[in-house]
């Protein structure tokens, strides 16, 4: 993935704006923390569904007014599941509860994310955790950071000895995806040494920028879970392509973020897998 390369004006604007989009942010991790129970709510797959769209309504105003009145003229990107690319110009890309089934089931795997995207690539980067107040965050160009201080990702070269990870994007995938992600995990636990299934993407991409993880991969074109993490990999050193090496745009139909020293053999283990 390619980022924007800012200077002057542009990235000092950039810089005062990410700012104001973690004011924001925050303001949304409160009212979604003041709605978290440490108990699953709903039984039935639609009282679930209702939880999750009660907590969607409850936050996205608080995002979407300040976010839209710090970029004058940005569009914003209504549907959180929507892949592919973005017309022209500048774009939000906001999941007001990225993993929000996770939220409502009450696990702790949950945040609130803001990208803005500029000609469909991502240039700032808002991921706060409101249970632990963390903060990653990440500016083209200008590297990525948890709570101020830089990100870097791990320096392994050996896919034998990763800590990897994937997941489905988005509830009722077809058979075909299912079968290419049980593959991919398969040649990923022959490869390498430990892999992570697990909701959402962006929560193990910020593993991935802070070396923790050495990889994830999906597949799958769902900007919201894939632009904030993607931006922060790229700016803490990594590797962030297409499950085949090709860089990684919105139009890409799969997705790969890994530490470079890993990333060749990530993708020869996962480029077969059609």
């Amino acid at each position: 993935m390619s980022t924007v390369t800012h200077t002057g004006a542009d990235a000092d604007a950039d810089a005062a704006l990410l700012a104001q989009v973690t004011t924001a942010v925050h303001a949304a991790g409160d009212r979604l923390r003041e709605r978290y129970t440490p108990h699953a709510r709903g039984v039935s797959a639609d009282e679930i569904v209702t939880e999750i769209h009660a907590n969607d309504d409850a936050v996205l105003d608080i995002l979407k007014a300040p976010l839209l009145a710090a970029r004058p003229g940005a569009n914003w990107a209504d549907d959180e599941l929507a892949g592919g690319a973005l017309p022209p110009g500048e774009w939000w890309i906001v999941d007001p509860a990225e993993g929000n089934i996770n939220h409502v089931h009450g696990t702790p795997e949950w945040a609130v994310t803001a990208t803005l995207v500029r000609d469909n690539r991502p240039v700032l980067s808002v991921v706060h955790l409101p249970l632990t107040g963390d903060d990653y965050t990440a500016l083209a160009g200008r590297g990525a950071h948890l709570n101020g201080a830089p990100l870097r990702v791990s320096a392994k070269t050996d896919l034998g000895a990763a800590l990897t990870g994937t997941g489905q994007a988005r509830p009722g995938e077809d058979a075909h995806t299912f079968r290419r992600i049980g593959a991919s995990v398969t040649q990923m636990l022959i490869n390498g040494l430990v892999v992570r299934v697990s909701v959402p993407a962006t929560l193990q991409l910020i593993h991935v920028a802070a070396g923790r993880m050495d990889a994830f991969w999906q597949f799958s074109d769902v900007r919201s879970g894939l632009m904030a993490g993607a931006l922060l990999v790229a700016e803490a050193g990594g590797a962030v392509t297409d499950t085949h090496g090709n860089p990684w745009t919105p139009a890409s139909p799969d997705f790969l973020a890994a530490a470079p020293g890993i990333h060749a053999a990530a993708v020869a283990a996962l480029s077969p897998i059609a």
